[in-house]
């Protein structure tokens, strides 16, 4: 199926702004009448859809936006980084009279006919894509049906979709060189899922961080959920060579790590240092509190959201790096005994 046609590529046939565009097909005042034809005339030779995407920031269409979630409804209660995004991406829509379409999904099948239904049905305006994997087959598809996307990831494996992205490579390496710079020497990193993009990307500067500064890195895969972090941990106190600091790529691992830690009698940090990616209410009154990665992720998600409002508009696939994730130290780190 071709790539439906959009806002943007009237406005660059007709050598005029989208916004120009937006106010001729939609009959608001701001363009001479000879400019409105001449676009209307533009969009009836391309075949744009007046019934489009673009229509619902218009008063006309759809006025809701779509995400998945291939987890279960249970993890929305623990998971710190897509409850807040969904918090930012919320407050945006809102703000523009728009409603968030969330669908739980089981696998990648059940996501991509979600995709095509909402498509189909012009259920919504656009979508947003988390958890972007290795080759990820979702790009592909999206691009051939034509609806307006935004990857929350990237830069790379996201075709022509826009995305938006934060910097792991580097915040894993400041967190990195704060361990070595206490003095510790075997560090460990409990990982996410292993097909995720990001988690390759974090695992690779870990591992490189590592070897710069003379350290042994030690990487143990997880899922997210405490019950994975906990299983890690356990392994990895239990070596005979056990590290003086773990590093977990999310909140509810770190503090299901440090439960096991005090069970073992492990002291926290006198014999081992703990480091959260991302930070959240739990990490901050747990004992001792957790250092953690810390980015604004509301902020983030409204920045998902105006971009994908954009797309909708017609705007060019782009890639935007976002903040990078900044080290907040607390009592969970120290020198190593």
């Amino acid at each position: 199926m071709a790539r439906q046609p959009t806002m943007g590529d009237i406005a660059r046939r007709a050598g005029v702004s989208r916004v120009a565009v937006s106010y001729a097909l939609n009959g608001r005042p701001g363009v001479s009448e000879e400019l409105r034809q001449r676009i209307l005339r533009i969009s009836q030779e391309i075949n744009f859809s007046a019934n489009g995407p673009a229509q619902a920031l218009h008063g006309g269409g759809v006025h809701a936006i779509g995400l998945t979630m291939r987890r279960p409804a249970t993890a929305f209660a623990i998971e710190v980084f897509r409850r807040e995004l969904i918090s930012g991406v919320q407050m945006e829509l809102s703000a523009r009279g728009f409603g968030l379409a969330l669908q739980f999904v089981a696998d990648l099948d059940d996501e991509l006919a979600v995709y095509r239904r909402w498509n189909g049905e012009r259920r919504v305006g656009g979508v947003l894509i988390c958890d972007l994997g290795t080759d990820d087959p979702r790009v592909p598809v999206l691009e051939e049906l034509g609806l307006p996307a935004v990857v929350v990831g990237g830069p790379t494996g996201v075709g022509r979709l826009t995305s938006i992205w934060n910097d792991d490579r580097a915040a894993v390496t400041e967190s990195v060189g704060y361990l070595v710079g206490l003095g510790h020497r075997r560090i460990a990193r409990v990982s996410g899922p292993g097909e995720m993009l990001h988690t390759a990307e974090r695992t690779g500067a870990f591992l490189a961080a590592c070897a710069s500064a003379g350290a042994e890195g030690i990487v143990v895969g997880a899922d997210y959920t405490g019950e994975a972090g906990a299983t890690a941990t356990r392994r990895l106190l239990s070596s005979a060579r056990r590290p003086t600091a773990i590093a977990y790529d999310n909140d509810v691992m770190a503090v299901a790590g440090l439960g096991v830690a005090m069970e073992m009698g492990v002291g926290v940090p006198a014999e081992l240092s703990i480091v959260a990616w991302e930070d959240s209410p739990v990490c901050q009154v747990v004992r001792p509190a957790l250092t953690v990665l810390h980015r604004d992720i509301p902020a983030f998600g409204a920045h998902a959201a105006r971009l994908l409002l954009a797309v909708i508009e017609g705007a060019e696939p782009r890639s935007v790096q976002d903040h990078t994730a900044q080290l907040v130290v607390r009592a969970s780190t120290a020198p190593p005994a």
